[in-house]
Formats: structure tokens, C-alpha cells, sequence
């Protein structure tokens, strides 16, 4: 076992209920810039956690059975909260990510079989040039001078799903804007939807959702022209030379409907592939390589299984499935650090939601931040302890409360694409490099669209 506990924002909350309704403005102002810190930490015992909103209440549910009902057994009766729209609309649309009823039945219908090209043997290549790419931005300087591993995760991530959808590299100069733009989104874009998500006037919201519109526009800018560009050529009949996602989504059609995406769903489900393809895996890689410098054991544990498995010749497609250990710290640190700590609902109707009760249009939000750290549910929740998914005693809170990728019908399709990705950059970072903590640095945890820190992560990294 682990002994590094890394610290998250905590909220001890006083017992007496007037104290606490006094403090709601302080928690709602609190909230708009982290969902994280408004947690109580009494939240991590409770089966249900409520939190009263103007004119609605949200209710959190850690419980096994409700969690499966809200995401998997009732889950048409728990739709996505608008909350979500009003966070992600501006960028992207009405994807999939955001859609609910038939929309999001068509639409998934037709995503399915565009991951056929994400299969993980088919893009395995596709992966390893990008980790390649990778090495060769680290190797200049990978001489004990620090390094923020977050923009690093972010570029190689972007670069992988930019190869898997269109086809080539992403260039450096268009990964250093979409990181900065996106992390700009991100603040905006919170910040905006919880005030909505409070019901507070719209003129509160404006500078927020301005910029979030801004930064919107310039990722979209990046995206869209290649998504017009193919779309144009395959309606007028050209002969079509790609084989990957974009092409798929491009010439598939609903078995139901028989109709194509046309060009505004097309751009918005790029932009939802984009993001949420190379966002989430960016942020749990950054706070795997962070975990990992703050415990040199483990460090040095995941050194030497690259070298038994690997020796000093690159990774092979086959050598994937030796690395336990490994997978076991990208697994520990989704757990830690969920890449989405909330996953908001809304009641369609009345419902109970273990003690308590939901009234139709509540929020219930199945948090996998509270989840994930249920006293509950795991042993030293808190502990980074990578061994814990080997052990026979975590089987059963890995089966049921163990939810980085969601589950039920909107389970992310991209699972296993993920898995891989992490496993081929943390086993070729761990089999070049050692990671070293940046002496008086602490990375700030933010939640907000994604978990993040506010100041990066930096990490000294020298060559083995």
C-alpha cells in the first residue's frame, strides 16, 4: 500500500441549521468556481446528500442501488440535467453528450459504429506515433528542470484523437491554443451554468457566458473548417480517401430514420468527440504522473515492470495486457481524481431517492468525486494505493461504485480507448523517465467541467 494521501478541499459545516442557511450565499459564490470545495465532508458517510437551490433542491446519492437506478435500470427517467446544456451547449450543441430522448437515440445509433475506428488494435499505431511525438518534446527537457505535465497530457492526448478523427498530427501551435482556450471555456462556461443552475438573473452571467461564447467560437474555429470541408466533398459525390472517424460520421446513416448528420450535428459531434476524447484522459494522465512523483515506491514499481515486460525496445500491441500494475495507477487515479466528478440528472417525476424525496425536475446529480471516496465503499478511501484493484476485497466496490466512465446506456463509449492510451503514455514515460515533485509546489484542485488544478502540475523529470 501507498503511503502518499493527497490532499482535496474540505468543508466541515456547523451543526446548527441557522449557521448553515447563513452560509449558502458564501457556498453558492464558492461553488461557481469549484463543485469540489462546497462539499461537506460529513457528505462522504451520507447514503444522500441534498443541497437547497432557489426554487429546487439537489439531491447527490452515494448509495449502490440508487446509483444503478438513476444510471442504468431508470435511467430514461433521469434524463441529463439542463445544467449540462448550459455548461457545454455553447461548444457543443446538442451532442450527444448533451442530448436526451429520441435526439439521443438517433445519435447514438449512428456514433456506434463510427468506434469501429477506435478499436484498440486498429488504432494502436495511431497512439504510438503520438507517444513517440511525445518523447521526443520531453527528452528536451528531461534534464531535472521542471515541467508542467498537464500541458504535456493535454498535447499528446489532443494529438492522439486528432489522428484518430482526422487523419494527421495535431500541430503544436493548434494544441497551444485549444489548451488555453479550453481552460478559459471551462472557467466561463462553470461559472455560467451555476448560476443558471441557481436561477440567479441572467445579467449575473453575462461577462461569463461572453467569454464562454469567445473561447467556444476559437476551438470550433479549429475543428469545423476540416468537419465542412469532408462533408462538402462526400454530399458532392468525390471520391472519399480517409478511413477514420470523421469519415464515418460522415457517410453513416440511420437504420431508422435513413437520414445523414447534417453539417451542424456533424460539427457538434466532432467537438464533443474532441474534447471529451482528449479532456478527460489529459486530466486523469496528469494526476496519474503526479500521484506517481509524490511516491517513489510505486514510481519505481512501474519503472520495473516496463523493464521486465519491455526491456529497452518500444511497446508491442501484446505486452498491453502485462501491465497491471500500471492500468492499476491510471484506475487509482480516475478514482482519486475523477476526470467528471459530477454527472447531473433530473427527475422526470416525483421519485424516493433513498431517505429522501425527488420532486419532478430535481436535480440528482451521481457524483463519482463522492463516490469514489465513499467511507462506505472503499478501504482508505483517501490513499492513493494503485494495489487496491488486485485485491480480492475491492472487487465488489470496483463492480458497483467505481464509475469514471459512467455506466448504463450512457456509459462512454471511448472506455477502452481511454484505458489504452493511458497504459501506452504512463508505460513509456515510466519506462524513460523519472518523475520528481517540484520542491515547494502544490497543485490547486478545481472541479469544474473537468478536474483540474488551477496552477498546472509541475514535475521535474529527468532520463533514466
Amino acid at each position: 500500500m501507498s503511503g502518499f494521501t493527497p490532499a482535496y478541499p474540505k468543508l466541515a459545516l456547523p451543526k446548527s441549521k441557522l449557521l448553515r442557511k447563513l452560509m449558502l450565499p458564501w457556498l453558492a459564490r464558492k461553488s461557481r468556481h469549484c463543485s469540489i470545495a462546497m462539499i461537506p465532508e460529513s457528505s462522504y458517510r451520507r447514503k444522500v446528500s441534498e443541497l437547497k437551490l432557489p426554487g429546487r433542491s439537489a439531491l447527490f446519492p452515494a448509495d449502490v442501488d440508487v446509483i444503478r437506478r438513476v444510471l442504468v435500470e431508470d435511467a430514461e427517467d433521469f434524463p441529463k440535467s439542463v445544467i449540462v446544456a448550459d455548461t457545454l451547449g455553447l461548444l457543443l450543441g446538442d451532442s450527444i453528450f448533451v442530448s436526451n430522448g429520441e435526439v439521443w437515440k438517433r445519435q447514438r445509433r449512428m456514433m456506434t459504429p463510427a468506434f469501429e475506428h477506435t478499436r484498440v488494435k486498429v488504432v494502436f499505431g495511431m497512439m504510438m506515433a503520438a507517444a513517440d511525438a511525445m518523447t521526443g518534446r520531453l527528452d528536451a527537457v528531461a534534464d531535472g528542470r521542471c515541467c508542467d505535465v498537464e500541458e504535456e497530457m493535454t498535447f499528446v492526448t489532443a494529438d492522439i484523437i486528432f489522428r484518430t478523427i482526422f487523419s494527421r498530427p495535431l500541430e503544436a501551435h493548434e494544441a497551444d491554443i485549444i489548451f488555453k482556450a479550453f481552460r478559459s471555456y471551462q472557467e466561463a462556461a462553470f461559472a455560467h451554468g451555476i448560476n443558471r443552475a441557481m436561477r440567479l438573473p441572467e445579467w449575473m452571467s453575462f461577462l461569463a457566458f461572453r467569454r464562454a461564447r469567445k473561447t467556444a467560437r476559437i476551438i470550433r474555429a479549429a475543428l469545423d473548417p476540416i468537419v465542412a470541408s469532408r462533408h462538402a466533398s462526400f454530399h458532392a459525390g468525390e471520391p472519399q480517401v480517409h478511413h477514420d472517424i470523421l469519415q464515418s460520421l460522415v457517410s453513416v446513416k440511420d437504420d431508422v430514420t435513413g437520414t445523414h448528420f447534417d453539417l451542424r450535428e456533424l460539427c457538434e459531434q466532432v467537438a464533443m468527440l474532441f474534447l471529451a476524447g482528449h479532456e478527460t484522459s489529459a486530466s486523469a494522465l496528469s494526476w496519474s504522473l503526479y500521484l506517481l512523483s509524490m511516491d517513489q515506491a510505486v514510481q519505481d514499481r512501474v519503472h520495473a515492470e516496463t523493464a521486465e515486460v519491455l526491456g529497452d525496445r518500444p511497446l508491442a500491441f501484446q505486452d498491453l495486457r502485462k501491465l497491471d500494475l500500471t492500468r492499476n495507477v491510471f484506475a487509482e487515479a480516475m478514482r482519486l481524481y475523477p476526470p467528471v466528478p459530477f454527472l447531473p440528472r433530473e427527475a422526470a417525476k416525483a421519485c424516493p431517492i433513498a431517505n429522501r424525496t425527488a420532486e419532478a425536475g430535481s436535480v440528482v446529480s451521481i457524483s463519482p468525486w463522492l463516490i469514489h471516496r465513499s467511507r462506505s465503499q472503499w478501504q482508505n478511501p483517501d490513499s492513493f494505493d494503485p494495489d487496491r484493484f488486485s485485491r480480492p476485497e475491492t472487487k465488489e466496490a470496483e463492480r458497483q461504485c467505481y464509475i469514471p466512465f459512467s455506466k448504463g446506456p450512457r456509459v462512454c463509449l471511448g472506455a477502452s480507448f481511454a484505458l489504452q492510451e493511458a497504459t501506452i503514455i504512463l508505460a513509456r514515460i515510466a519506462q524513460r523517465y523519472r518523475l520528481a515533485p517540484e520542491p515547494g509546489f502544490t497543485p490547486e484542485l478545481v472541479g469544474r467541467l473537468t478536474v483540474r488544478s488551477v496552477n498546472g502540475i509541475r514535475l521535474r523529470l529527468s532520463r533514466r
